[in-house]
Parts: C-alpha cells; structure tokens; sequence
C-alpha cells in the first residue's frame, strides 16, 4: 500500500491506471474519504468489501466526473432528479435511481436500484475524469473505514482503519482535511415524489429550493420502502468510545459541543467548535481524538435548528444507539 502525497498530473494517471488493473485506491471527498475500485470489476468490488468488513448485500455508491455520465447508470430519470443533479453536482449529494445493466448486483446490493454520485473535491474530479479517459465507467467507493466504524477525513485516519487491510499494489491519495465532514446526502428518485434517505450537507431547504415536490426529511417513507442505502442502520458511524447525547460528563469524559459551551471541571475538551459547519466538518476527528485518549464514555451537546444540523444529529443518534439519555 502507497500513500500518494503529492497528487501530481502524473500520480492521478497512476491510480487511474491501478484501478484499471483492480487495484483498490483510497481518495478525499469534500465530504469523507472513500475506498474505490472499478464498479464495473465483480473480484475488485469484492476487496472492497473484504477490506472494510463490510456485508455484501449492503450496496455501493458509483461515483462518477459528471451529469452527463448519469444515464450510464441510471435509467427512468424523472425531471426533479436533473434539476437535483444540475444543481449540486459535483457536490455532496447522492441519487438513488433505477439502473441500467451496467450496474452488476455486486455494486447494487442486488436491487434494481443504484447510488449515484459527482463528487467535488479536486482530487476525485481528476482521478475520476482520467479512470474514463483509460476506459473506466465510474468508481464503486464507499467510506475507507471498517464497516460501522467512523468515517476518515484525512489520509491518516484511513491508514489507521483499513492500511493494514490493504495490498502493496493498492493506493491512498492524500488530499488534505475533507471539507464537509460527513457524508453525503442521500435522495430516493424512484418515485413522483422524493425522499431523502440519508441527511447530508445539501439541505431539506436547499433541495425544496430547486425542486417543487414533496421531500420527507423524517425518513417514514424511506424506512417504509425497506431500501438499501448507505447509512441507515441504527447503530453506525461508532467510536470505540462510548458515544452519550445530552447526560452530564464527569472527570475523565470526552466532551463536544459548541464554543459557548463551558467545560466543565476535569473533563477532556474534544472539540469546541465555532459554526455548525465547523462542527460537522471535525466531529468524526473528535471521535477518532477520544479512542486515541483512550476515553471510554464521550459526552455530545448536538446542535439544534434545521439545515446541516439535521444530519449532525443524525450521524449522533446512530454513533450513540442504545446509549441516548
């Protein structure tokens, strides 16, 4: 396994050579970091999941350089998933959309529906336009940790979760600090109206400015259509540490919360961010902080209101399952 530091001209030609030849890479998203492979090669897949532990029926999200790849994989595209696409593409929004046959079971979780993603950090844009300049149709790449566990959001923490999973053959692209923080936003297409499985960084209130349809950001439709995405399992986006929303740390707890929030005596500050951008943005590297401390219990004081807050709250809720107070 190579970690790539300087992400030169010459390097993206490398990695896009070595996904070619099934090799898996490791890449930054403004949102996390992902482990890709050729969603279009079933044993290169197949590493993808071995290495993260993950379950195989759990699907994958294809990503690829732009829009005008999207019926590649999709099929039956209604207007509002275009205007979503034209909008905040490249950006950190996924669509769920019918698919087409390029998309095998082994990326889709064997359902007949398929993620779809333009991601816009520099580094995925230019790995993913030269992986189709050499023939490649788009890059299967999930977050580049253990299966449940948090999400890296610098090359370094992806070293620590899967390096030791990897091959001498296989790569890790460093592109700094990851922008966002959490991952994507996740939109059901398939019906008139759409629905949003995952929150992310595109709002419910951006997405209703695009688009006049009907979005539910609670999540009843989308649990009552049993789908399969990334993100929707209760207990997911896990420390070692226990993770405890509101309750009262005490010597020796982790604590975040934002800047206005005192810390109270004997209490291991975390993270005390200024913005909820900013809280989105370090709360996995806060997690990832309170196991490299050795904290067994961390204390979270979770932002309120509505936009990127939602989906705040909705990585804390699974990172604490069956510890909410």
């Amino acid at each position: 396994m190579t970690i790539i530091s300087q992400c030169s001209t010459s390097a993206i030609k490398d990695a896009a050579s070595s996904l070619i030849s099934g090799n898996l890479v490791a890449f930054p998203t403004e949102t996390v970091y992902g482990i890709g492979a050729d969603a279009t090669n079933k044993d290169a897949v197949a590493r993808i999941y071995a290495v993260k532990g993950r379950p195989t029926g759990h699907p994958l999200i294809v990503h690829i350089s732009s829009v005008d790849l999207l019926e590649k994989w999709a099929r039956e595209i209604p207007e509002y998933a275009v205007k979503l696409a034209r909008s905040f593409w490249p950006g950190p929004m996924t669509l769920i959309l019918p698919r087409t046959e390029l998309a095998k079971d082994f990326v889709t979780g064997c359902q007949n529906n398929v993620g779809i993603r333009v991601p816009s950090h520099t580094t995925a844009l230019a790995l993913l336009k030269e992986f189709e300049v050499q023939g490649g149709a788009g890059i299967a790449a999930p977050s580049a940790n253990r299966f449940g566990a948090v999400s890296p959001t610098t090359v370094e923490a992806v070293e620590l979760e899967i390096g030791s999973y990897l091959s001498p053959s296989d790569q890790m692209l460093d592109g700094g600090n990851c922008e966002v923080g959490i991952e994507s936003t996740i939109i059901d297409c398939r019906y008139k109206n759409a629905s949003i499985l995952r929150p992310g960084a595109v709002t419910f209130e951006m997405i209703q400015e695009v688009c006049e349809i009907t979005i539910d950001p609670d999540l009843k439709n989308s649990l009552e259509k049993k789908i399969k995405v990334s993100g929707l399992l209760e207990s997911h986006y896990s420390p070692n540490a226990e993770v405890h929303i509101y309750g009262i740390p005490v010597k020796g707890d982790g604590l975040i919360a934002l800047d206005s929030i005192v810390t109270p005596k004997g209490v291991v500050r975390l993270a005390n961010p200024k913005t909820i951008e900013e809280y989105a943005q370090i709360l996995y590297t806060a997690f990832r902080l309170a196991d490299k401390k050795g904290l067994k219990r961390v204390f979270v004081v979770p932002p309120t209101g509505n936009g990127i807050s939602v989906a705040i709250n909705n990585r804390l809720i699974r990172a604490a399952f069956n510890k909410v107070e």
